[in-house]
């Protein structure tokens, strides 16, 4: 009886340790995310207000945000305006389906 107490209490005070570990290396992984230029490389892009405004006058515009929203997510980038403007992002302009037809409006 008192070795199977033993033996959870240290099982308890090993699975404490491991997540004062873990939560130690994830704060410090976070702090590294968050500092000067790594931020600005990881910062995300509103897809959802971006893909609103591209597709405003699409004559199929449930269609346009699902391929935009799509785009947007591989790229962290939706060129300005409703039509146009591909050399503000390539990545999203160079998108292609399976039939090699542009698959970002």
């Amino acid at each position: 009886m008192a070795f199977s107490r033993a033996v959870v209490a240290f099982l308890l005070l090993t699975l404490f340790s491991l997540s004062l570990v873990e939560a130690r290396h994830g704060f410090e992984f976070h702090s590294l995310m968050a500092s000067g230029a790594e931020r600005n490389l990881l910062q995300r892009i509103d897809c959802g207000t971006a893909c609103g405004v591209r597709c405003s006058l699409s004559s199929r515009p449930r269609l346009c945000k699902r391929a935009c929203g799509t785009c947007c997510a591989r790229c962290n980038c939706v060129p300005p305006g409703t039509s146009g403007n591909q050399e503000k992002c390539p990545c999203y302009y160079n998108l292609t389906t399976h039939g090699n037809k542009r698959k970002c409006p």
